[in-house]
C-alpha cells in the first residue's frame, strides 16, 4: 500500500505549544511596527528636525527594505534553517529598534528603519514557516494557525493603540523600545524550545540573479505606490518605477524558469491554491491598509479623538478578528473546505466595508462604526486563519519558508497599493467635492470648516466604495481558485510534491 503525504510528514513536535508562544510573540512585535511609528511621527518628526518632504521616509525605508528582501528572507530561512533565522532576525530587529530609539538626527533615524524592515523579512517567513512544519494534526495546524491568523489581522490595530499610549504618557522613542524586551523573549525562548526537523533544511547553492531581481523588481514597485500618493501616478518617477519593476519582475520569472536552484520555485506559485491565497490576501489587504489610513484620520480630524482614544476606537475589529480566526475560522476548518471559509468570510468584511461608505461628518460611533468594524473583523479573521495555513499548502519543508516569503509578499505590496491607490481616489474626491462648493468653502468661519470636513469625509467614503469591490473580488477568487478540501478529507493533490521538488523529502501534511 503507498504511503500518503500525511504518512510521510514528520510526527508532531513535543514542543510545538510552547514554541506557538514565542512564535506569536515575534510576529506580534513585527505586525505592531507596521503601524505603531504611524501614530509617534509627528513627535519624532519635531525631535529630529526631519522636514515634512523627507518624514514619509520613515514609513517608506521599512516598507521598502522589509517587502523588497521577503523572498531572500524567506529562501535564507530554508538555507540555514528556520530556528536560525528567527533567532537571527529577533536579535537584528532588536539592535534595530535600539537604534531607532536612540536615534539623534533623520539619518540615523531613516537607517534604523531599513535595518528593522530586512531583519524583518529574516524573521516573518521564518515565523511562519516553523508553524507550517512544527504542526502536523489538522485539528492542531488550524487551531495554531488559528492564533497566528489573529495576530496577522488584528496586530496592526493594536499597534494603533500602543502607539498611542506610548507617545501620549512616555515618549516617541519608546515605540521602538518597546521591541526590546518583545525580541529578547521571544529569541531565548525560541532557542530553548524549537527543535527542527533534520531533513527540513534546503542545501541548493543560493541564486544570485534570482535574488538580484527579486529584491530590486520588489523595491521599485513598492516605491512606485508610495511615490504615486505624495508625487502623483503621473510622476515620471513613479512611472519610471513601475516600468523598472516589471521589467525586473519578468525577468525574475524567467530566470527562475530557468535555474537549477532558484530562489521561488514557479511551483510554489502555481499551485492553484497558494496561488489563490497569495492573490485574494493581497487584495484584502489593499483595502484594510485604506481604512486604517482613513478612520484614522477620520476619528482624529473630523471627530477629534486623541491619540489613545483613536486606538482605543479600533478594538472592536480587534476583538471581531479574534472571534473570527479563533472561535470560527478555526473550529470549521477540519470541516468544510477552505474556500467556504475564505470566500464568505471576505464577503462578510466587505459588508462592513459597505457600511462605512454611508460616513458623514456627524456619524454615531455606536450605531455605524462600531457595528462595521465588528464585522470586518469577523469576516477578515475567519477569512484569514485559513490563508495563512494554505500558504504552505502540500509543500516541500525545504520550500516552507520562500513559500511563508511570499504570503508576507502579498500582504506587503498589497499594504502599499492600497494606502497609495486609495488614499489617491479619496484626494481627488475630497478636491472635487471643495471644487463644487468653493463659495461656502471660500467663506471660512464655521461654514467654511463644516465644508473641509465634509469634503473630507466625502473622499473617505469614495474610496471605501472601492475597498467593497476589492473585498467582493477577493471573494471571488477564493471561490473560484481554491479548490482543495477540508484538512484530512483528501482532495487534490498539491503541485508542490515530492515528485515535482525532485526532492526525497516528506510533504507538509494538510
Amino acid at each position: 500500500m503507498p504511503k500518503t503525504a500525511a504518512s510521510l510528514a514528520p510526527a508532531a513536535d513535543p514542543s510545538r505549544w510552547k514554541a506557538l508562544v514565542f512564535i506569536a510573540l515575534a510576529q506580534l512585535m513585527v505586525v505592531l511596527d507596521a503601524t505603531i511609528v504611524n501614530i509617534a511621527l509627528p513627535s519624532a518628526q519635531t525631535d529630529l528636525g526631519i522636514s515634512d518632504g523627507n518624514r514619509q521616509w520613515v514609513i517608506t525605508a521599512y516598507a521598502l527594505a522589509f517587502g523588497g528582501l521577503l523572498l531572500f528572507g524567506g529562501r535564507i530561512a530554508d538555507k540555514w534553517g528556520r530556528k536560525n533565522a528567527f533567532v537571527v532576525g529577533l536579535i537584528g530587529f532588536a539592535l534595530a529598534s535600539a537604534l531607532g530609539g536612540a536615534a539623534n538626527g533623520e539619518a540615523m533615524m531613516l537607517g534604523a528603519r531599513a535595518l528593522q524592515g530586512a531583519f524583518g523579512a529574516l524573521l516573518a517567513p521564518a515565523a511562519l514557516s516553523l508553524l507550517a512544519v512544527m504542526f502536523t494534526d489538522a485539528k492542531e495546524r488550524a487551531k495554531a494557525f488559528g492564533i497566528y491568523g489573529a495576530i496577522a489581522g488584528g496586530g496592526g490595530a493594536v499597534g494603533l493603540i500602543l502607539g498611542g499610549f506610548l507617545t501620549e504618557y512616555l515618549n516617541w522613542r519608546w515605540t521602538f523600545f518597546v521591541n526590546i524586551p518583545f525580541a529578547i523573549v521571544a529569541a531565548v525562548g525560541a532557542w530553548m524550545v524549537i527543535r527542527e526537523h533534520a531533513g527540513s533544511r534546503n542545501r541548493a547553492p543560493l541564486d544570485i540573479p534570482g535574488v538580484i531581481l527579486s529584491t530590486t523588481g520588489l523595491v521599485a514597485l513598492v516605491y512606485g505606490f508610495t511615490r504615486a500618493e505624495s508625487a502623483g501616478w503621473s510622476d515620471a518617477l513613479t512611472v519610471t518605477m513601475f516600468v523598472a519593476s516589471a521589467l525586473l519582475l519578468a525577468s525574475f520569472v524567467l530566470v527562475e524558469s530557468r535555474v537549477k536552484s532558484p530562489l521561488l520555485p514557479l511551483r510554489v506559485l502555481l499551485e492553484r491554491n497558494r496561488g489563490g491565497v497569495y492573490l485574494s490576501l493581497g487584495l484584502a489587504v489593499i483595502s484594510m491598509f485604506g481604512l486604517f489610513l482613513f478612520l484614522t484620520y477620520y476619528l482624529q480630524i473630523v471627530k477629534g479623538f486623541s491619540p489613545v482614544k483613536t486606538g482605543f476606537a479600533f478594538l472592536p475589529m480587534i476583538a471581531g478578528m479574534i472571534t473570527g480566526s479563533t472561535q470560527i475560522g478555526a473550529r470549521l476548518m477540519t470541516r468544510v473546505p477552505p474556500r467556504l471559509l475564505m470566500g464568505p468570510g471576505f464577503l462578510v468584511a466587505a459588508l462592513g466595508m459597505l457600511l462605512l461608505t454611508q460616513l458623514e461628518v456627524g456619524s454615531s460611533y455606536p450605531a455605524l462604526i462600531l457595528p462595521a468594524q465588528l464585522l470586518l473583523g469577523l469576516g477578515m479573521g475567519t477569512a484569514f486563519m485559513p490563508a495563512m495555513s494554505l500558504a504552505t499548502h502540500g509543500v516541500n519543508p525545504a520550500d516552507a519558508g520562500v513559500a511563508s516569503a511570499m504570503v508576507n509578499t502579498s500582504q506587503q505590496v498589497g499594504g502599499a497599493i492600497g494606502t497609495a491607490l486609495l488614499n489617491t481616489i479619496a484626494a481627488s474626491a475630497t478636491t472635487a467635492y471643495l471644487t463644487d462648493h468653493a463659495v461656502e468653502a471660500a467663506a471660512g468661519g464655521p461654514a467654511g470648516q463644516l465644508i473641509q470636513a465634509q469634503a473630507m469625509v466625502e473622499g473617505y467614503a469614495s474610496a471605501i466604495w472601492w475597498a467593497v469591490g476589492i473585498l467582493v473580488a477577493s471573494s471571488a477568487i477564493a471561490l473560484a481558485l481554491i479548490n482543495t478540501g477540508r484538512p484530512g478529507a483528501g482532495g487534490p493533490v498539491a503541485s508542490g510534491s515530492v515528485e515535482d521538488a525532485g526532492l526525497k523529502v516528506p510533504v507538509i501534511a494538510h
